[in-house]
């Protein structure tokens, strides 16, 4: 393609934003506005394209002068907003858990399926959990599950305050979630490998519990937070498949610029899993390890994944319109 053709071709949605970024530069604001950020991704591209094409200083000095219009413009739509966090939170965050469903979806499978299947596995062959699991972490477990006073007991030993607790809980849950993303990385293999990873684990802690511990000192424990821990994981792991499907299939794109554009569709699902893995370590320093009843923790928990599900459902929805 010459640089006349890619002008030419390009004219139309050239001139569509650069009317828009005038509008907004002069301070009006209306619908429109929200196809800026769509249109500046369109654009970067485009001056990519133009940069390694060499199609000359006109295309490229024009293009990049309307790239550095459109970066102020969003870059101070969003410095220091509380209203653009709690639109986030409200509306773009859930959009864009629904936009992906697909790796919703697929996730949930990847990390729910040995979940269960080791779960349930302990009631026919405790061998597959002991094998998980290992001697150290059957022992951790009982420690931990023995009954509620061995709980209260050992995490008053362990961590001495609910503060380092939570200090603790975030370290380990961003742990998680980071290995579960910067898997992608490897052509997403190594985002499927931890989320399977950790059902399988976390399968056969329920189970041995279940089987050799005090059931009801562990779920009620870990009712209170969960839907956020695991809920945040699987969000985890879509942004890593994002990743990992660019550099599988990066279509017409060069390899490298299609993974960084998936990185910049993945920030919102990063976003997003960051803010949920910091309330589930909130909950589970502060609320999960406390003596209180236990139909009380049950409840919580079960309201917790309903608001989930109602937030991931309906949030952010224009009914009529397309999510």
């Amino acid at each position: 393609m010459t640089s006349g053709e890619f002008e030419s071709r390009n004219a139309a949605r050239w001139a569509e934003y650069e009317s828009l970024v005038s509008m907004l530069e002069k301070g009006k604001r209306g619908p429109e506005a929200e196809k800026l950020p769509r249109l500046f991704r369109e654009l970067s591209l485009d001056l990519s394209l133009a940069e390694e094409r060499m199609y000359g200083p006109r295309i490229t000095q024009r293009l990049n002068e309307l790239v550095i219009r459109g970066y102020e413009l969003i870059y101070q739509r969003r410095r220091g907003s509380w209203e653009n966090v709690v639109r986030f939170i409200a509306v773009g965050f859930p959009r864009a858990v629904r936009a992906d469903w697909r790796l919703f979806w697929m996730c949930n499978l990847v990390f729910w399926l040995p979940f269960f299947a080791m779960m349930l596995s302990a009631h026919h062959d405790i061998r597959w959990v002991q094998a998980v699991l290992g001697a150290n972490g059957m022992a951790g477990m009982e420690q931990m599950y023995g009954g509620k006073e061995e709980q209260l007991s050992h995490l008053r030993s362990e961590y001495g305050s609910n503060f380092m607790m939570f200090c603790f809980y975030i370290y380990n849950n961003v742990a998680i979630d980071f290995r579960i993303f910067a898997g992608g990385m490897a052509a997403g293999v190594g985002t499927l490998f931890f989320l399977l990873f950790n059902g399988l684990h976390l399968g056969a802690a329920a189970g041995y519990v279940n089987h050799a511990c005090n059931p009801e000192s562990f779920w009620t424990f870990v009712s209170g937070h969960s839907s956020f821990e695991l809920l945040g994981m699987i969000v985890s792991g879509m942004a890593g498949m994002r990743l990992g499907l660019a550099i599988l299939r990066p279509g017409r794109l060069p390899r490298v610029r299609a993974l960084v554009e998936a990185a910049r569709q993945a920030l919102p699902l990063i976003y997003g899993a960051a803010v949920m893995t910091t309330l589930a370590a909130v909950v589970e320093g502060f609320w999960s390890a406390q003596d209180m009843p236990s139909n009380l923790k049950y409840t919580v928990g079960i309201v917790g994944w309903l608001l989930h599900i109602a937030y991931f459902t309906l949030a952010g929805r224009r009914f009529g319109h397309a999510p």
